[in-house]
């Protein structure tokens, strides 16, 4: 089936260009632009193929691209994007003039920094194509004044506002998309272009991949690909990027001492525990044992993989000497470094605020990271107008951000959080005018928030006014076309949502309809800031456009990274797997457009608050033996957070404990955001010089690898892509999709994410100054691919989901993906930054926060009984690392056993029994033991973490809060998916803005009552009733037990502690309980009293309260 790929001129017509193919036998059709070689050279006058692509460029930035199953690519052409005016030369509706040319309505040609070239001194307007026209088949005369043009050359073409200056070249050399292996082009016989290099010593660009011999006579000496390396790089010394830093001995040895000793304590007081029984109370006695052999198991699989924490830094330093630094294969000093494609998803705009996420993709605008090497791709899987205006606004307002941004040195570089510091602002800060720009960008900021809040309105209204408007042409063509004296009926019309350019949304309406609902929608992708030239582009006092008001950014470099808004497309009856399945649409479009080597995902409420997060990531990349890293996982940190951290919303004990503690084993765990991905490693493809690991039962149960497993750990090397091996290429249809142009990319994404071969030790190098050539420009048949990779079909008979790129089947589904690496012998680091690499929000609400551990907990229970349990793990996996995923898998089990333990001391009191017949010296010694142990280790892991002991206790509540609430119901719900297939769906956590309330933490005192709350809410209640009955009994019992009372209400008080948080967040603010929490406080008040009353009605003793027999 074929795709004919269509664009829409300014009047609405559309034009053909050529075809998409659905079919793999097919190809795209489309122009390669080739370098001059001693074979290729050019004929005749004419145009620049490079002037061409850059205008093709342009027209696809200003275009929006829209398609998908049994529909044509379709580009139309947009006048704007936003109703607010653009003036960046980057930016998709960037103001120009339209040709003159009688019958065309393109744009004029323009440079790099927005402005007109006009070939003719009369100042007449034309577009590339008409100027081609009449260089190639017309007379060489102007169409405005019918003078000869001077020249027809458009590099020699003069911008008008350089008219009198020199002149100002239009770009630099693009040399296409290469690679340095030689074998990619011997295939088809071509001409080798790396071999024409060597032989002649010649240079496309700024940068060579080939290091040419030295030998004249042409002999390959010994480095990559068969050239010898300069002796100046062999004899300088190598420093690396990175270091591991050790835990003291006099902590860490203590440390490892107290997990033993604690461990033989466990096993000593388990084993008294099973030899006495009580036979007073069995039933009791059993229920405590169990629980207590759980509690000590799930304690090892949590401690045991504890036993290695590793901290790490980097040197920023060091990578910019080796990567930014002028040496003889890099003569100019351009950035070596490899590209990043980041990703933010988003869904609704209702839960997820369009001003967060247009916060976090400034911030993401204005990294300190070569902006060539930039790409921000924003997902939004609910096809909104709102968060598509919202992308353009913030492209527009970075025209003024991100200059200000590298001036000034700002951080952080997310304007609200930047603004909302509640320091001083000025401080560190010199330069003059600093306090004028400032308040001028301040200004500027306000009146962009008031745009993005209004935004909603503003649709609404443009959506109604052309609405009346195509409502009276309808009306009007009717009463044309209707007879004299005949009744004419009202016309209803689908109610339509509108852009800015008086044109159909093709996503989703805001009155939903066919083919324009949330679930059902074309492909959608926008460039909204093309990419940037690859040479600096710095700001002058020319340049009007540029320069907003009074804010001077002269010598400061104005390019922007190229910003792409995709929403992928969905239609009814497909699976679109929710964020795995947006996530892999990102991948599969990035790869086309850009392929960055490394991908970064980011949720739409965290963004970056350390400039130099990225070049942190990549040290650990571009280090020796970064090519077996799959991913850097930076820590969590959130904002907006109560000071006292009621709900345990920083995690910090998780972050900072055992994520360093992972991070000395095969590395940590994934958890969804703030993670710098190697490209290669989510298609699915073994690491380089991957082992095999003996595991602790491999010598008894020998494991055979089944042919499945082996095609599954598959591994992508150089040797796949030789003459020998290149048909090893033709099974990838079957993998990745029917996409040629995605699969051309695998070997080049995986060559360009390779580590620096600038010491002999480095393996599976590549040679300095391969990556200083620009990457290929934007054409329309590379964005209609990226719509057909897209489509809601193109997963189809493929391993999306299954073995390549994020994993389906599971509610967290980044757990996942991390275990399916792990597997495969990767391994990951965990990057912690002196400051802050990325902040976000989190849900300070008690329902909210129950809900998102909700989910959490039953994507485990999905792990668990799933092929990604832990125990199934291949032999690559390291024995503590297995350990520590199956600990994620059975958590939530936990809450099982953790139920029936807080309900064991009410139990007691009310049935004047206890857990042991009597309270001895040996159980008091087992259990002081065992508390000792615990808190020295406690202190232990606070020292070599550096988190508090509020945190560490706080950690300590939710996780009883939790596991007595969320945990349990997660428990549940996997069990109806696994066993009765009913599938679970949960809603987005909501995003708090910041702006509705003037309380920042209005949210932690609001109560929205749900089921979850009932379970912690009923151990409360009944603790406090049985302290009340078992106290009541032994005051004014004659034979009073003290030791009973004594060891319940001690218990009891250490449920209620821990349940002291959910508590107070039932209470609300200023006292306000829903109504609900004293109906049920009552109904379980009157529930127990008739039950103690009744037992006690039977009993003949004399006694206030008497005993208790479980029947």
């Amino acid at each position: 089936m074929m795709n004919k790929y269509k664009r829409t001129k300014k009047s609405g017509n559309y034009v053909s260009d050529g075809y998409i193919s659905d079919d793999t036998s097919e190809t795209v059709k489309y122009h390669v632009q080739v370098p001059e070689t001693p074979d290729n050279q050019p004929m005749g006058v004419g145009v620049d193929n490079s002037i061409t692509a850059r205008v093709e460029e342009q027209y696809v930035s200003s275009s929006i691209f829209t398609g998908g199953f049994n529909s044509p690519t379709r580009a139309h052409l947009m006048d704007k994007v936003t109703d607010s005016e653009t003036t960046h030369p980057q930016m998709a509706g960037a103001k120009g003039y339209v040709c003159q040319v009688e019958g065309c309505d393109s744009r004029v040609m323009r440079d790099e920094r927005g402005h007109d070239i006009l070939p003719c001194e009369c100042g007449f307007k034309i577009c590339i194509d008409c100027f081609k026209d009449t260089a190639r088949y017309g007379d060489g005369t102007c169409p405005g004044c019918k003078e000869l043009y001077n020249t027809v050359d458009v590099d020699e073409i003069r911008p008008v506002a350089d008219r009198g200056d020199s002149p100002l070249p239009l770009m630099s050399p693009v040399p296409a998309r290469s690679m340095s292996m030689t074998s990619m082009n011997k295939q088809k016989g071509e001409f080798d272009n790396n071999k024409w290099l060597f032989e002649t010593k010649g240079t496309y660009g700024y940068g060579n991949v080939i290091w040419p011999s030295e030998n004249p006579t042409g002999e390959a000496g010994s480095g990559s690909g068969g050239s010898r390396k300069p002796e100046e790089l062999q004899k300088k010394p190598w420093r690396p990027l990175s270091r591991k830093i050790k835990i003291q001995h006099a902590i860490l040895s203590p440390y490892r001492l107290f997990i033993a000793l604690r461990v033989v304590a466990l096993g000593l007081f388990l084993s008294w525990r099973v030899r006495h029984e009580n036979d007073d109370a069995i039933w009791l006695w059993g229920m405590s044992v169990v629980c207590e052999i759980w509690f000590s198991f799930t304690w090892l699989l949590d401690q045991l993989p504890k036993l290695s924490p590793t901290n790490r830094m980097t040197d920023l330093s060091v990578l910019k000497e080796k990567f930014e630094t002028p040496t003889p294969q890099n003569p100019t000093g351009k950035s070596d470094l490899p590209g990043i494609d980041v990703f933010v998803s988003t869904a609704d705009p209702s839960k997820e605020p369009p001003l967060v996420t247009a916060n976090t993709i400034l911030s993401i605008l204005a990294v300190d990271y070569p902006v060539e090497k930039i790409s921000c791709y924003v997902s939004d899987d609910g096809g909104s107008l709102l968060t598509f205006e919202s992308m353009a606004e913030a492209a527009s307002f970075a025209n003024l951000w991100v200059p200000f941004c590298r001036k000034h040195q700002i951080e952080p570089r997310n304007p609200d959080s930047y603004f909302g510091l509640k320091r001083d602002p000025y401080k560190n800060k010199v330069r003059p005018d600093f306090v004028k720009d400032r308040r001028r960008v301040k200004r500027e900021y306000d009146e962009f928030k008031v745009r993005i809040n209004g935004l909603p309105d503003a649709i609404r209204r443009r959506s109604d006014a052309f609405h009346a408007r195509e409502e009276m042409k309808a009306m009007q063509i009717q009463r044309e076309n209707a007879r004299e004296y005949e009744l004419t009926e009202f016309i209803k019309i689908p109610k339509s949502t509108w852009m800015a350019d008086a044109t159909h949304w093709p996503g989703t309406w805001l009155d939903p309809s066919l083919e324009h609902s949330k679930g059902d929608h074309a492909g959608i992708i926008q460039v909204m800031l093309k990419p940037p030239s690859d040479q600096p582009l710095q700001g002058d006092d020319a340049d009007d456009d540029i320069n907003v008001g009074p804010l001077d950014i002269t010598n400061v470099d104005i390019r922007l990274p190229m910003l792409v808004y995709v929403s992928r497309e969905k239609r009814p009856g497909y699976d679109h797997n929710k964020k795995a399945g947006a996530m892999n649409a990102l991948v599969r479009a990035s790869a086309v457009l850009s392929n960055g080597p490394f991908i970064l995902n980011l949720d739409c409420d965290h963004y970056v608050n350390n400039s130099e997060a990225f070049r942190e990531g990549m040290c650990f990349m571009m280090d020796r033996g970064g090519d077996r890293l799959c991913y850097v996982q930076f820590p969590q940190r959130f904002e907006g957070v109560d000071p006292s951290d009621r709900y345990a919303n920083n995690n910090n004990v998780f972050f900072d404990v055992n994520m360093r503690a992972l991070d000395g084993l095969q590395g940590p765990v994934y958890v969804g955001t703030g993670c710098l991905f190697r490209r290669t490693a989510l298609y699915g493809f073994d690491p380089p010089r991957s082992k095999e690991r003996s595991g602790c039962f491999s010598c008894c149960f020998p494991k055979s690898k089944s042919p499945s497993e082996e095609e599954e750990n598959q591994t992508l090397r150089e040797k796949d892509f030789e003459n020998d091996h290149y048909q090893n290429l033709s099974a990838y249809p079957k993998k990745f999709g029917n996409s040629n142009i995605l699969i051309d990319s695998i070997p080049i994404a995986e060559y360009q994410g390779r580590p620096l071969a600038d010491h002999p030790s480095i393996k599976n190098g590549r040679p300095p100054g391969a990556l200083t050539i620009r990457r290929e420009l934007l054409g329309a048949p590379m964005v209609s691919e990226a719509i057909n990779v897209i489509s809601c079909w193109y997963e189809d008979k493929t391993e999306w989901g299954s073995r390549v790129g994020w994993i389906y089947g599971s509610v967290t589904e980044d757990v996942v993906t991390g275990y399916r690496m792990h597997n495969r012998g990767w391994r990951s680091v965990y990057c912690f930054t002196k400051r802050d690499a990325f902040r976000g929000t989190a849900p300070i609400n008690l329902t909210d926060r129950l809900h998102q551990v909700l989910r959490w907990a039953t994507g485990s229970v999905e792990i668990f009984f799933s092929r990604n349990n832990a125990v199934l793990a291949s032999s690559k996996m390291m024995f503590l690392q297995r350990l520590a995923y199956l600990n994620v898998a059975i958590y939530p089990f936990t809450s099982i056993f953790l139920l029936v333990y807080c309900f064991l001391p009410a139990l007691s009191l009310i049935s004047g029994q206890f857990i042991v017949q009597t309270l001895n010296v040996t159980y008091l010694i087992y259990l002081l033991s065992i508390t000792v142990t615990l808190c020295i280790l406690a202190s232990l892991e606070i020292k070599w973490s550096g988190v508090t002991l509020d945190d560490w206790w706080r950690n300590e509540q939710f996780w009883l809060i939790g596991g007595t609430s969320a945990h349990l119901a997660a428990v549940f719900q996997g069990l109806l998916k696994v066993i009765g297939g009913i599938e679970i769906s949960f809603t987005l956590t909501s995003k708090s803005s910041g702006d509705e309330n003037d309380d920042e933490f209005a949210d932690l005192y609001i109560v929205k009552w749900t089921s979850l709350m009932i379970p912690p809410l009923t151990i409360i209640i009944v603790n406090l009733i049985a302290i009340a009955i078992g106290g009541s009994r032994t005051i004014y019992s004659e034979n009073p037990e003290w030791n009973e009372l004594l060891g319940g209400v001690f218990f009891s008080f250490w449920v209620l502690a821990h349940l002291y948080p959910f508590a107070k967040g039932l209470m609300g603010k200023k006292g306000k309980t829903p109504t609900i929490v004293f109906v049920w406080a009552g109904l379980i008040s009157i529930i127990i009293s008739l039950l103690w009353v009744s037992i006690t009605g039977t009993d003949n003793s004399s006694q206030l309260g008497g005993g208790f027999n479980f029947p």
